[in-house]
């Protein structure tokens, strides 16, 4: 591609002024942002404002090598760039493409037509190269609100395709961007990428042996979107179990795929096209903080609760976790969102996510385990469960305790049910409660659970007598209500009856079973 000089490119040029559209990163929303670049008189100068962070100031040293080594004249004037509005923090390269074209537009070598109607965003190597940047796609979700047309670097370019709202226009170089908008080439409309089996992949229920209870709390916790406890030694398939919960899960609807995606666009690993549609299944060591959890940093970025969104996070050995970690994840377990405050900025990210967790029921281990003799006393086996505060396990729906089962009994058991069957029973069960009340049955009221539409009078008594008898908090009084109306769902019935109670309760393990002295 020819460039072009600008003329009367010395420093007592005529003022002008380009604008360029392009967006920012707030939580999972992309703010517009408009880079409005003027050229002045004056000293040779470069100045950014618009309350830009350390990264965006840098990036007039990134554009002037970019545009030098690509061929195309840098103005010799006073150079003013408004990120405008500028009462929105701006972070990171993203800005750099848009700075790039505005200079060369207000300098005339583009023209500044071109630029209507077009948004822009991506990071310059000092030799033009686009870099990728994050958040591509919350960026094409509101250029296509705006019925605008986006350009992104290459590698962003599948995942802005995603979002399916706006024309997205890839490009390697700042040369290509120069070439089409100057009509000298041709540049389609990048096409979506194929959107993967969300199934496809998925570890399977059929490879789990045994545990006949343990795939029917699963099961329970799928069709209701309830939170569970596996408590057992250790090798009993705990974490094996856990893992094909994701596999069971109705498919995401694509409301929930579209908000799910954005999130990890904006996360540190970005967006996956591969990953589109597919739950998340989140699995951070015990050792994260309360950050990595929930999220945070100068710059508020999603934590795992909120990777997590409309899927699984996965705490295994659940009582090595800090205690204080744990406790930050009671109020979204509740809300199903949360929201990160700091001096200059606040995000809010959703957090709609199913825990399910792992912990082995004793300091060594083999507490419950007939092969083996625990060495814990039974003040040690308290402190090791007192790291799970009350109000924490009254949020758990279900604890259920998994034991070891002999190696020949295993070996003589069959295949288990495979993921598919049981998933149809899971998918059957969610629509019904959605045809009902709109959501799943973890979602649903106290005062709806207690109608009689809900439950039979027999059954509200029972469950009250077992209430009184292993003293349950209100909050956990109406989880095995919930909990019970999924399972009547499951066998479909119209009514709670005592006998959903009666299982329901039957995984309050942690309720159920005091450390014996």
């Amino acid at each position: 591609m020819q460039a072009f000089a600008a003329p009367g490119a010395g420093g007592d040029a005529a003022v002008t002024l380009a604008v360029v559209h392009s967006r920012a990163l707030a939580g999972i929303d992309a703010p517009p942002v408009d880079a409005e670049v003027h050229l002045g008189g004056g000293l040779p100068s470069l100045s950014i404002v618009g309350l830009p962070e350390t990264a965006v100031k840098e990036s007039k040293d990134r554009v002037r090598a970019a545009l030098q080594n690509a061929g195309f004249f840098f103005p010799r004037g006073r150079i003013t760039v408004n990120l405008s509005p500028a009462d929105l923090p701006k972070e990171g390269g993203r800005y750099d493409l848009p700075i790039a074209l505005g200079i060369l537009a207000a300098s005339g070598q583009l023209p500044a037509a071109a630029l209507a109607g077009q948004e822009f965003l991506g990071e310059l190597a000092l030799g033009g190269r686009l870099r990728p940047v994050r958040g591509a796609l919350p960026a094409a979700i509101g250029a296509g609100r705006a019925g605008h047309h986006l350009t992104v670097p290459e590698d962003n370019a599948d995942e802005a395709a995603l979002a399916g709202a706006a024309e997205i226009h890839a490009a390697g170089h700042l040369l290509a961007v120069c070439s089409r908008l100057r009509g000298e080439t041709a540049a389609p409309v990048h096409p979506a990428p194929p959107r993967p089996d969300a199934a496809a992949g998925a570890p399977d229920l059929a490879d789990v042996r045994g545990q006949r209870q343990a795939r029917r709390a699963l099961e329970i916790a799928a069709a209701g979107q309830h939170n569970l406890l596996f408590v057992g030694p250790p090798g009993t398939g705990k974490s094996m179990l856990a893992r094909r919960l994701a596999g069971i899960l109705p498919p995401m609807t694509p409301a929930e795929a579209l908000e799910a995606a954005a999130i990890a666009s904006v996360g540190e690993g970005g967006l996956r096209a591969s990953a589109w549609g597919r739950r998340p299944f989140r699995a951070p060591h015990h050792t994260a903080s309360g950050a990595a959890l929930v999220g945070g940093g100068s710059h508020p970025r999603p934590g795992e609760i909120s990777l997590a969104h409309q899927g699984v996070l996965f705490l295994d050995e659940l009582a090595e976790f800090d205690r204080r970690v744990l406790e930050v994840l009671r109020e979204p377990l509740e809300t199903g969102r949360i929201t990160i405050s700091r001096a200059a900025r606040q995000a809010d990210f959703p957090a709609r996510f199913q825990l399910i967790a792992a912990m082995n029921p004793c300091p060594c281990g083999q507490r419950g385990d007939p092969a083996t003799v625990c060495a814990c006393t039974p003040e040690q086996v308290q402190r090791y469960r007192g790291r799970l505060s009350g109000p924490f396990l009254d949020r758990i729906d279900m604890h259920l305790e998994v034991p070891r089962l002999a190696q020949a009994a295993l070996r003589d058991q069959p295949a288990g049910e495979p993921s598919a069957a049981v998933a149809a029973r899971v998918h059957a069960a969610r629509a019904v409660a959605q045809q009902r009340q709109g959501g799943p049955n973890a979602e649903l009221a106290g005062t709806e659970l207690e109608g009689e539409d809900h439950c039979d009078c027999a059954a509200l008594a029972q469950l009250d007598s077992v209430v009184d008898a292993l003293g349950l908090s209100a909050r956990a009084y109406h989880r095995v209500l919930r909990v019970a109306r999924t399972i009547a769902d499951l066998a479909g019935a119209p009514r709670v009856s005592e006998a959903h109670i009666a299982e329901a309760v039957s995984y309050r393990a942690l309720d159920r079973a005091p450390v014996e002295r």
